[in-house]
């Protein structure tokens, strides 16, 4: 070959030149088409069109495609289980059947009749069609996640009905080939369902049980999500095993792998980057290169048949969605989700129709044509486009909507949480629980921060090194999940004043820090560094201990103390707890007094539905003996406390240290320390002259005289 010359032919074969092509159009379709308000996923459809063998020919669709292909059509089914609202889903799982039976009914019925008295097909061929129609493909899913509206229910009923649709479609194209086969009988369908039922149960017990003891085994990052992605691997091959298509088992690996995977975690952003910077353009341009738009200008049939079932499967998929939005009493704009989601027919309508083409009626003669096979790929351009185009308006109009509603009785402040860092083995739970409780909508950076006291020059340095080592480690933790951490390394003469300087430059809102480790028979259990904090400063204080990642965590149990409901900070931290309880999906089970309850359900009635809230009276908080039947070893124990001199603050609080070290040392722990109003400074006044101090022989000798009653109480 001559050196001089690019020797490149077309299509192009080179894999190196396919990978860089591809690339290429993932990068620049999105910007051009953006200019044009056109959705990015038509943009990659119409990019497959234009470099398909059926366009300008320029590439090959190689077996890349094939593989990077069935990964994208995967992770689009994995993400709409991961991303589910799963108590929505819960609330609203009527409403999911009836537009599930809805949008497969109404397409199948009408898809039936159209076949046999429209285009003059035979029943089996009408009924393959009438699936099509019926099912249909997530495609636009991924412009939901990009919109923040995954768990409106709109969205929830949507992905519900989906399943249930192409579940029953799947069921009616096992029947249909088994039936050409010679295999439909009685006894092949029992044995069908059998392997159905066998292998939804597997995936729902074990997938869960293994995954949490991987996470709580193994925290590499590359390790956990090496072990997702082969979670939905095995998922989809064990369905395909039982006879159903792929993208059920992925799908249904999203929904049990849910609650482990929280939104905002840096494990859920790498799963939803790689999936949509490389995985779902690629399916979505190898769909592209499979649409013949010649074949409509070919003559024959072809034009009627594509005209028949894009008219049949546009208005029958709005008329379920019609009805659905009536008999539930939605908005328009609900509708227009569950129509846009719910119109597209990508990768169920290919396997189907491609199973049409090898089923042989008769010698020579298939079940479906070449004029079926045009029609169908033909239609799934432009349902992806009205889907595609449906989907952003409706989203756009629930972000904007969301965006607008300003509730009056829920002015938030402007949030700074301030990550208090010094042990490196406690960076990525303390900053992990940040983002957890941290409002998705707020445009604030997380603060880190880590305080070293002066020492010579050579211990100095070795201090300072492995401080900001910490820190450098928690932005990594943040920009996992893409949430960005300002820092700050100081050095003060006390941990404390550091400490306090800089919750008041910044303006923090909330202090979370590691639990003091206590060191010798004198020391105390929050140590003096803790108790500085919380007469320095009257800003919401968490402390927290985790012994096990927190994603793994399956129950929140919340001890409350009477009358904290009149504290300053009372909403504050149930808004945190319903934040974590809400990322997680575990349930949040408060314990307190009835007047406080009720408080707390209030409020999570009004703004948080979807949190899984129990409530049980606590009846005697002197004693959290009670709740060591509650707290099993992979719930997170939240103890409220307060400060001395607050409304809620009783002397008992003084045996919370003795309580949580005998009963609770083998459970992850935070103690909440809530917003006070007032000067944090220690004042000398008339009325409450040195309470915090004078007062501790005071409460010493009450709980001398309580221990002494109650021991007289066990011995009768």
């Amino acid at each position: 070959m001559n050196p001089l010359s690019l020797g490149i032919q077309f299509p192009i074969t080179d894999p190196t030149w396919i990978f860089f092509l591809v690339l290429m159009i993932i990068l620049f379709a999105p910007i051009l088409l953006g200019r044009l308000r056109i959705p990015h996923i038509i943009g990659m459809i119409l990019a497959g069109v234009a470099i398909g063998k059926y366009g300008f020919n320029i590439l090959e669709r190689d077996s890349s495609f094939e593989l990077f292909g069935k990964v994208g059509i995967y992770y689009i089914m994995f993400l709409a289980g991961l991303e589910m609202d799963m108590e929505n889903l819960k609330k609203n799982l009527g409403k999911a059947f009836l537009f599930g039976v809805l949008t497969f009914s109404i397409p199948f019925v009408v898809g039936m009749l159209v076949g046999v008295y429209g285009l003059g097909f035979s029943i089996p061929a009408s009924l393959l069609l009438s699936c099509i129609f019926a099912s249909h493909t997530l495609v636009a899913y991924p412009i939901v996640g990009r919109y923040g509206v995954s768990r409106k229910m709109s969205v929830s009923i949507s992905i519900g009905g989906t399943m249930f649709a192409l579940t029953a479609a799947l069921f009616i194209l096992a029947g249909i080939s088994g039936m050409y086969k010679g295999e439909l009988d009685s006894n092949s369908w029992i044995i069908f369902l059998l392997k159905c039922v066998g292998y939804c149960v597997a995936v729902v017990l074990v997938f869960p049980r293994l995954a949490r003891w991987f996470f709580r085994t193994y925290e590499d990052n590359v390790m956990q999500y090496i072990f997702v992605l082969a979670l939905v691997f095995l998922s989809s091959a064990l369905a395909e095993l039982a006879g159903l298509e792929g993208i059920f088992g992925a799908f249904l690996a999203g929904l049990v792998l849910n609650r482990l995977i929280p939104h905002v975690s840096p494990l859920m952003n790498r799963t939803e980057f790689v999936g949509n910077a490389l995985f779902i353009p690629y399916f979505l341009i190898g769909v592209g290169m499979l649409i013949n738009i010649g074949a409509l200008f070919n003559g024959g049939d072809t034009l009627w048949v594509v005209f028949v079932m894009l008219v049949v499967a546009t208005l029958t998929k709005w008329v379920a969605a019609w009805f659905t939005q009536l008999l539930c009493g939605m908005n328009a704009v609900a509708r227009q989700m569950m129509f846009g989601l719910s119109n597209a027919h990508a990768a169920g309508a290919l396997a189907m129709v491609m199973v049409g083409t090898k089923i042989e009626v008769s010698p020579g003669v298939f079940l479906m044509g070449e004029d079926m096979l045009n029609g169908v790929v033909i239609m799934i351009l432009f349902s992806c486009i009205v889907s595609s185009i449906t989907t952003e308006h409706a989203a756009r109009k629930m972000a904007l909507s969301e965006a607008n509603d300003v509730n009056l009785s829920r002015q938030r402040e402007d949030e700074r949480i301030l990550v208090a860092i010094s042990n490196p083995e406690t960076v990525e739970p303390l900053v992990n629980m940040a983002l957890m409780m941290r409002d998705p909508k707020s445009k604030q950076d997380l603060l880190g921060l880590s305080v070293e006291v002066e020492y010579d020059e050579t211990e100095k340095q070795r201090k300072l090194a492995q401080r900001r080592k910490n820190l450098e480690d928690a932005v990594r933790i943040a920009a996992a999940a893409d949430v960005s951490m300002k820092t700050r390394c100081r050095l003060s003469t006390n941990i404390v004043s550091g400490i306090l300087h800089t919750i008041s430059e910044s303006n923090a809102s909330e202090l979370i820090l590691g639990l003091h480790r206590k060191h010798g028979m004198l020391d105390s259990f929050l140590g003096n560094f803790t108790q500085g904090l919380l007469k320095g400063t009257f800003r919401q204080l968490m402390i927290i201990k985790c012994l096990m990642p927190v994603n793994v965590l399956r129950r929140i149990v919340v001890a409350v103390p009477p009358k904290a409901e009149y504290e300053a900070g009372f909403y504050k931290w149930v808004e945190r707890l319903a934040r974590i309880g809400k990322q997680l999906g575990c349930r949040v089970h408060f314990w307190g007094h009835p007047d406080t309850l009720q408080r707390i359900e209030g409020y999570l009635q009004n703004f948080h539905k979807e949190v899984r809230a129990e409530f049980s009276e606590l009846e005697d908080w002197d004693d959290l003996l009670l709740l060591t039947g509650q707290v099993n070893y992979d719930h997170l124990l939240v103890v409220v406390s307060a400060r001395k001199g607050s409304i809620s603050y009783q002397a008992s609080f003084e045996n919370l240290p003795d309580q949580i070290m005998k009963y609770f040392s083998n459970n992850s722990l935070m103690l909440i320390y809530p917003d006070q109003l007032g000067d944090p400074q220690e004042t000398v006044s008339f009325s409450s002259p040195r309470s915090n101090s004078e007062n501790r022989i005071y409460d010493n000798v009450v709980r001398w005289f309580y221990r002494w009653f109650k021991k007289g109480e066990d011995l009768q």
